[in-house]
């Protein structure tokens, strides 16, 4: 049984009726629970939680817990995105299909030379990063740059387009440690709307993506929800049923969960669920209370100052210095010049170097951590493609 059968079984009216009208006594149960249950986590998302004083708890017993679970450090990534040229029509992004934009497909000359960048930036942990395009971006490619990257980069991880067990399998001898899929929304009375069409329009088989990353080989599955789509509590609560489900069904991986809120991009669409920053801040709180040992991961979607807020709250892994289009990294260098730039998916919101959020960090008294292991540790033979 897959997590979609699970999914229709999910008591998500029950669930979100708490989620919308916990009162504070729910509220102090749920922060009194040494494991809280998925009706604990939904009365954490409540108003009685999120606009009282009980936030400030949250906040605080969330610091504790990654503390006590991962220490005082937070590792950098840098994601490095292969390709803009996408076969799929999602109304919410730049790289929608329709969107006339500067499109780009890196050559292995190309991608090489932004990991150099990369890697000379002090850079060990790359997220590889590409739009749906077969013709474009196929899985031989893609272990083509997972074997670049892997010759210089401790943790390679991907963010491309739901793959077969077998591609996953090639990824793997190829060099990498991992695999982020964002469902984009869980509501799948929704999901059609926002993925009219191509092949991101099939709902089952992205939220199947995990499952199929794991038998494959995948050591770290990566999820999140595209903040703004639908409802946050409702989307929130599914999010956590699939972590739950994958905690136990994929337990030798390590499950991670990204906080992605929508930016503008090219074309015109507009969010119809926006959430406040007390609202996001309460779900990052209670997501790292019902989740003590998963990673996660904040992004330059965030503001300087609300991620200056945010990194003591459970972040166990940021992005810093982070570029959205294919060649970004390079290409005010090459003699293409700026204006040859492809497009970006989104507008980053910070815009500080990795040296300045690093520098920041240590003043919070964190270490930035560059690299986890050694990547010989991990992969014992080299495959060709």
């Amino acid at each position: 049984m897959s997590f979609h059968s699970e999914l229709q079984s999910l008591p998500i009216k029950e669930l979100s009726y708490i989620a919308q009208n916990a009162d504070t006594a729910a509220v102090e149960r749920a922060l009194s629970q040494a494991h809280p249950s998925l009706a604990d986590f939904a009365a954490l998302l409540s108003p009685a939680a999120l606009e009282g004083p009980a936030l400030k708890r949250m906040a605080q017993r969330a610091h504790d817990i990654t503390i006590q679970r991962f220490g005082k450090a937070i590792r950098f990534f840098a994601p490095l995105y292969l390709s803009n040229e996408c076969v799929n029509a999602c109304k919410y992004c730049g790289f929608n299909r329709h969107n006339k934009i500067h499109r780009k497909s890196l050559t292995i000359e190309e991608v090489d030379r932004e990991m150099t960048f990369l890697h000379d930036h002090g850079f060990r942990s790359l997220l590889l990063v590409a739009s749906e395009n077969p013709l474009k971006v196929s899985n031989s490619y893609l272990c083509q740059t997972a074997m670049l990257a892997a010759e210089r980069f401790s943790e390679v991880c991907f963010e491309v387009a739901p793959a077969s067990v077998e591609d996953y399998q090639n990824l793997v001898k190829a060099g990498a440690a991992g695999i982020t899929v964002f469902q984009e929304t869980y509501i799948e009375s929704l999901y059609p709307k926002y993925h009219p069409s191509g092949p991101k329009s099939n709902f089952k088989w992205r939220l199947e993506t995990p499952e199929r990353a794991y038998d494959g080989g995948m050591k770290k599955l990566g999820l999140g929800i595209l903040l703004g789509l639908a409802p946050w509590q409702k989307d929130a609560l599914y999010l956590a049923a699939h972590a739950q489900y994958l905690l136990k069904h994929c337990w030798k991986a390590q499950i991670g969960i990204s906080f992605p809120r929508l930016r503008p991009h090219a074309g015109e669409f507009m969010p119809e669920h926006l959430l406040s920053d007390r609202q996001f801040v309460g779900l990052v709180c209670a997501l790292r209370i019902l989740f003590p040992d998963v990673t996660m991961t904040l992004s330059t979607r965030e503001s300087p100052q609300m991620r200056n807020r945010l990194f003591p709250l459970g972040f166990t892994s940021v992005s810093a210095g982070s570029h959205t289009e294919p060649g970004g990294y390079t290409h005010e260098a090459s003699s293409l010049g700026k204006d040859a730039a492809a497009t970006t998916q989104f507008e980053v919101a910070d815009n500080r170097t990795p040296e300045e959020v690093s520098a920041f960090l240590k003043t919070l008294g964190y270490e930035p951590v560059w690299k986890d292991w050694e990547q010989s540790l991990s992969f014992t033979e080299k495959a060709s493609f």
